[in-house]
Formats: C-alpha cells, sequence, structure tokens
C-alpha cells in the first residue's frame, strides 16, 4: 500500500513509499473497496452509473478473460476504446493481470494503427464499436495481431460476452514498482509517435504529487475531463486522480466540442474540470457557452498547449473560477509544472510541482541562472518513462540520467514563473533576436476577430526568418485585407515592431494532434509557399 506524509506544495513533497511487489491496478481499485466506498458511484458514462464494486467485478472479468485468450503477464494489447466504462475496464483489469495495455488515440488512421500494431507486436487489440471498421483489416495484415475484441460489440467477438462468462474474483499478479504497465503513444505533434513505457509506480505518484497538494482533489469531487483518456492528461483526470481519492469522474464518449462539453457540465454538475486551451475559447465564443449560475465549478486546468493569458482571464471572469495552465508530457505522464490556487499568474505556467526538479538549458548545454533568458526546460522526477519501445536512439537523446528533455523553450521571471517559449525548434530568430511564436499567437487572440492563431518561421524574398500567422477567425467573421492589416497593425501596438506577422493567412482550422497541439510542422511546410 502508499504511505503518505502530510502534503503542502508551498514547501515538501509527500513522501510515498510504495513496497517493491506493487501492482498499481490493484492499488486504485482496491484503496476504495478498503476505504468501505463500494457501493459509491465511481463513473457516470453516456450509457450508465457503475459503483466502485461493479468497477472492481469488471476489471476481475476483464483480467480473467485474457488469460482465456492466452494473453500472458509482461504480453501487450493495444486499446483503441472511446470514453466508456470499456476503457478503465480494459486499462484496470490488464494491468491487474500483469499484462501491458497501450491506449492509444481514437481519431487515427488505419495507417496509423497498423504501424502502432507492427511496433508493439500486440496480440490482442480492444477496439470500439464505431471503430472496427478501420481495425478489421489489419488483422490480416499483422502477424502477431491475433485478435480484435470490440468494446461495446455484440456476438462471439464482443468484450461483453467475453467478459461474461469470467469470473469477478481475480488475484492480482505480483507486479514491481519498476515493471512494465502501460505504454502512451506520443501525440506525432513533431513526426513519428513513440510508444512511451510507463511503470507501475508513476501513477500514484501523479496523483499525490499534483492532483492532492495542488489541484486539490476531494472524495466528494465530481471531475469531467474533456481530454480523452488516451491522452496522458486525460487518462490523469479522469482515472488515476479520482480513483486515487475515491471520486466520481464523468465520462463522454463524443468529441469534445462546445455544445457536448456545455451539456455534461450542465447535467452532471462536475466539479473539476479538464480541458485544453483550444476548448476553452471555442466555449467562450459560443452563444449557448453556460453562465457561471448553471455550473459548480471550483477548480479547472488546461494543458497540451499553453493557456493564452486573454482566455485565462475571460474564463474567470465568466465562472469565477480560476484555471490552473500546466504542462506536463507523455514521457513525464502528467503535470509536472503549474500555476496554484490563488497563485495563478495567466500568462505563465506557474512553478514546479513539489517532488519535481526543472532546469533550462541553453543551446552549449549549460544551465540558465539568468531571469528571461530562453532555455530547453529539462525536468527530473519519479514519472519519468522507462524509455522508448524499440528506440534506443530517441531514448538516449531523450532521457539523459535523471533528467528529461521536454524539447520545450521557458524562460524563468525573476520571481520564480516559467513562460513558455514554444518548441525548440519554434523560436524564430528575427533579425537576430529570438522571438517566441507564443508571444505573438497570444496577442493575435487578443483581437476581437480572431479565435486562434499560429505562427511559424517563413524566409522573406532575402532568405531572412520573419513571422507567418495563420488565423482562425471567430464565426461570423470573413477574412479580407482590411481585416489583416488591422490585426497587423494590433500586433504592432502591442509587441517590439519587428515581432509582428509579415504574412497572414485566414484558415477554417489549425492542423492538431487529437489531443489538441498545434502540428507546427505542417504549418512550417505551408508557410514554404508564403
Amino acid at each position: 500500500m502508499t504511505t503518505l506524509s502530510a502534503a503542502d506544495h508551498s514547501t515538501s513533497p509527500p513522501t510515498i513509499t510504495l513496497p517493491r511487489r506493487y501492482n498499481a491496478a490493484d492499488d486504485l481499485i482496491g484503496r476504495n473497496l478498503a476505504a468501505g466506498r463500494g457501493a459509491k458511484i465511481a463513473y457516470i458514462d453516456d450509457a450508465g452509473r457503475y459503483r466502485y464494486d461493479e468497477l472492481a467485478a469488471r476489471a476481475n472479468r476483464f483480467a480473467n478473460a485474457l488469460g482465456t485468450l492466452g494473453v500472458e503477464p509482461e504480453q501487450r494489447i493495444l486499446m483503441c476504446v472511446h470514453d466508456t466504462i470499456d476503457f478503465p475496464t480494459v486499462f484496470l483489469g490488464a494491468i491487474k493481470a500483469g499484462v501491458v495495455p497501450i491506449a492509444v488515440n481514437t481519431l487515427l488512421t488505419a495507417a496509423d494503427y497498423q504501424y502502432m500494431l507492427e511496433d508493439s507486436r500486440a496480440r490482442v487489440a480492444v477496439v470500439s464499436a464505431p471503430l472496427v471498421e478501420t481495425f478489421a483489416p489489419l488483422l490480416e495484415r499483422i502477424e502477431s495481431l491475433e485478435r480484435i475484441v470490440v468494446a461495446g460489440g455484440s456476438g462471439a467477438d464482443g468484450l461483453a460476452a467475453l467478459m461474461d462468462g469470467a469470473s469477478d474474483r481475480f488475484e492480482a499478479v505480483a507486479t514491481t514498482c519498476d515493471d512494465p504497465c502501460f505504454w502512451l503513444y506520443s501525440s506525432g505533434s513533431t513526426g513519428a509517435p513513440k510508444g512511451t513505457v510507463h511503470v507501475h509506480s508513476s501513477l500514484i505518484h501523479t496523483a499525490e504529487l499534483y492532483a492532492r497538494p495542488i489541484l486539490g482533489i476531494r472524495e466528494d469531487d465530481v471531475v469531467f475531463s474533456a481530454a480523452k483518456l488516451f491522452f496522458a492528461y486525460g487518462l490523469g483526470n479522469g482515472l488515476t486522480f479520482p480513483l486515487a481519492v475515491g471520486a466520481t469522474t464523468v465520462l463522454m464518449a463524443e468529441r469534445p466540442t462546445p455544445a457536448a462539453v456545455a451539456k455534461r457540465l450542465r447535467e452532471h454538475q462536475p466539479t473539476i474540470f479538464g480541458g485544453v486551451p483550444t476548448l476553452y475559447a471555442s466555449m467562450l465564443a459560443n452563444p449557448d457557452c453556460p453562465t457561471r449560475e448553471e455550473l459548480r465549478l471550483r477548480a479547472c486546468t488546461s494543458a497540451g498547449e499553453a493557456l493564452p493569458e486573454d482566455i485565462g482571464r475571460r474564463w474567470t471572469e465568466r465562472f469565477g473560477v480560476e484555471i490552473l495552465d500546466g504542462i506536463g508530457s507523455t514521457e513525464m505522464l502528467h503535470i509536472f509544472l503549474s500555476n496554484r490556487p490563488g497563485d495563478v499568474r495567466y500568462g505563465t505556467t506557474g512553478k514546479p510541482v513539489p517532488g519535481y526538479q526543472v532546469r533550462l538549458i541553453d543551446d552549449e548545454g549549460n544551465v540558465i541562472t539568468a531571469a528571461d533568458e530562453p532555455g530547453e526546460l529539462q525536468i527530473s522526477g519519479p514519472t519519468s518513462a522507462a524509455g522508448y519501445w524499440n528506440n534506443r536512439e530517441k531514448t538516449r537523446a531523450t532521457f539523459q540520467g535523471p533528467w528529461t528533455r521536454s524539447g520545450d523553450k521557458y524562460t524563468r521571471t525573476r520571481d520564480g514563473y516559467y513562460v513558455y517559449a514554444g518548441r525548440n525548434d519554434d523560436m524564430l530568430k528575427v533579425s537576430g533576436i529570438y522571438v517566441s511564436p507564443i508571444e505573438v499567437e497570444s496577442c493575435l487572440i487578443q483581437h476581437e476577430a480572431v479565435l486562434e492563431a499560429a505562427v511559424v518561421g517563413c524566409e522573406d524574398e532575402e532568405r531572412l526568418v520573419k513571422p507567418k500567422a495563420f488565423i482562425v477567425l471567430k464565426p461570423g467573421m470573413r477574412p479580407n485585407a482590411a481585416l489583416a492589416e488591422a490585426i497587423k497593425a494590433h500586433v504592432k501596438a502591442q509587441l517590439a515592431p519587428y515581432k509582428y506577422p509579415r504574412w497572414m493567412e485566414f484558415v477554417e482550422e489549425l492542423p492538431k494532434t487529437a489531443t489538441g497541439k498545434i502540428q507546427r510542422f505542417k504549418l512550417r511546410a505551408l508557410a514554404a509557399g508564403k
């Protein structure tokens, strides 16, 4: 079991002592049964409500079902499952059986899934019924794939049928803290995704270092994460954190449109909401955005991309609730740098989460000690992944001793707040001076016509790099030359003259990963033609 000392996010982190033999799923489920929460609602999805004892029984039945399929401990299964009760059932049941689940996003192509299945050599794929058509042809193409199990489907290949004949009792496999527990594929914002291997101890560390002391999650909370469970951020929000304290979680299978999210916020009255910057902006621009009086939110979080200052301020003005903007990564599993309740400074990512160390490194590999100088953010903490599967070169490049390279550029203010400056390859050098695209983007979205913006470098006729902006306008706004000039003038009035975008392209949407990260490498390719 997990032993904790008193937590205080302003001082030292809690002490977390785990036994050598430790199974993450057995802990997250078992602690709730031991605390007498068996009859409490653990999950609410679009089909029903499920108590903690029902979740435990479902996970046990799936663990037993894996045995009937011949899947053994340390082998892998791929799960492409929508946010329903089937996700925690499969994820926790596999972990309890010592099998390694690989949660992948549900919005990819058949080619993407083929790559992941071949790379991981997963023997079984558990797939939500609407996605089966995409996966079915892969069964014949991939030699290592033996079976597709359909979540939400009927018939012999259905998850329900597989579990119906299985016992609801299962003794957890005696894994260790350092055993591979689950994988998440990196989002692909910088190219091909990488299988990121996490160990059993990582899940509970995220809950005890961030969710309890920073987010302040409690047993009486109702949690709703628009960020999906296949996303490292969403996995913590909607599975690890609520299970760690015995809270209730609302799941939504459909895509998180402003209308779909508003519906759940109104119907289920969550107290904690996890979103991403794009969603917060879209909701504020939506005529049907709920009012403060309709909701009972007490905490909101944001990750995936830096939260623009203007969006944070407008959200707090509307709902009276702060957004705790933070940064995590697939490699570190969840948030390691965050704003705090009562100490939110919009436009920054806050300060390090106790239990993690961060540092900024310059281009020569030196640690930056001065304020306001950009450097690569590196992190040291207990939730760092064991490495990338079958990718020794990139593992060595990213995981360097106790430090994990984030690939993000940051600056640190004189009073210790960290400010996002873009990815390593996003920083622009204009007229010999570094320009953060994030700073320009934050200025652009303050214009009344702009909903979203992304800035990348583009060469002019003299092959000098200048900023180019891709703009998504708010509903009802029409692009034209006069508007473009007005937006440029707005930036010139707010920032140093060399930072304004020399070119501006209006687009319907920005290319993003399923987790909401802008795929700037695609925009850089488009920008070559200006």
